[in-house]
């Protein structure tokens, strides 16, 4: 066994690539009050707002720190799809986004839901509509991955739902919240590492 030291400066997290290569069998979509609403052409202030209401609990960045030229390239795609996940009074809880652009694979590119509504079986929901709008003519692969600094339950969640881990990595990248891409009080349960001791 060999430990590797990481930068403080620096996070790192076990990444799992997990995919299901055969077209699920038709279920019912699990009953849930909240809606999907497809963003054909997402405003770009909109997109990351929901993305940062979604993902900051979990270190999500990647889409904050892209110049507006190379987010609206992927997002504006027309082989990408965006939908807001909203409840019943019509505000935004939610985000899924499926890239096809790589067909016939379909990345399940990011998916989640605000922190208040986790555990309480909106995810099923969420998953049985990514699946229904992934599965299409030439799909012949559904991938996703997910890492340590995500939910404790995303791993087993993802292989609930039936897709089957092939590949895992180690990656690293500067910490966030040390550069005030996300508040320092983002992801609690990664600690930052430029508090001093205490004795």
């Amino acid at each position: 066994m060999a430990l590797i030291a990481v930068d403080p400066a620096m996070v790192a997290a076990i990444v799992t690539h997990l995919e299901i290569r055969q077209k699920p069998r038709p279920a019912p979509i699990p009953p849930s009050p909240l809606r999907l609403v497809r963003w054909k052409v997402p405003k770009l202030d909109s997109y990351r707002a929901l993305f940062r209401r979604v993902g900051e609990p979990w270190l999500w960045f990647s889409r904050l720190i892209m110049s507006d030229e190379s987010l609206a390239a992927i997002i504006h795609d027309p082989a990408v799809e965006v939908y807001a996940v909203t409840d019943p009074r019509g505000i935004e809880v939610g985000l899924l986004e499926l890239d096809f652009r790589s067909m016939p694979d379909c990345e399940l590119g990011f998916f989640g839901l605000v922190p208040q509504l986790n555990g309480k079986g909106h995810g099923q929901w969420l998953m049985a509509q990514a699946k229904a709008l992934a599965w299409r003519k030439g799909v012949e692969r559904l991938w996703v991955h997910t890492c340590t600094l995500d939910s404790p339950a995303a791993l087993g969640f993802y292989i609930k739902a039936g897709f089957v881990a092939y590949k895992r990595e180690i990656e690293t990248f500067a910490d966030p919240r040390l550069a005030g891409i996300l508040p320092r009080d983002a992801a609690p349960h990664v600690p930052l590492l430029d508090q001093p001791a205490v004795a």
